[in-house]
């Protein structure tokens, strides 16, 4: 898995410098090159359904995100599935399995009271709303 990680990180540099697209790469531009393509991920859900979100649209989207997230690994010197790991460990160690299984907020998040709840209804009913 490492050495296919790191073929893909080579493929995706040498395509960059191929176009002599390494000039324009460097690690701020690249974080932004990756939100933008996340915000087009994000647009192939948009108002539908998982279920409906075309597969090829969500590949296509996917990729970009992970070519970037690649690019970016490679200028600051990470090794991908180090920093992966990593993560993994950090999260095993916030998220415990018999605090966190089968629930998807975090454990230690407090609910909303519903004074809080009417507030926020409120807060968000009483916004203008605008025509696009």
């Amino acid at each position: 898995m490492a050495s296919e990680i790191s073929q893909l990180i080579n493929e995706v540099r040498q395509f960059s410098e191929d176009r002599d697209w390494d000039q324009f790469h460097n690690p701020k531009d690249l974080a932004i090159a990756l939100s933008i393509e996340a915000s087009e991920l994000l647009e192939v859900f948009l108002w539908k359904s998982p279920e409906d979100a075309k597969k090829d649209k969500i590949k296509e989207e996917l990729a970009d995100v992970i070519n970037y997230a690649l690019l970016i690994a490679g200028k600051c010197g990470l090794d991908v599935a180090e920093i992966v790991r990593d993560k993994m460990r950090q999260n095993a160690a916030k998220y415990p399995v018999e605090k966190a299984k089968g629930v998807a907020t975090k454990y230690d998040c407090k609910l909303p009271t519903k004074f809080e709840q009417n507030c926020q209804r409120k807060l968000i009913s009483s916004r203008p709303v605008t025509k696009v």
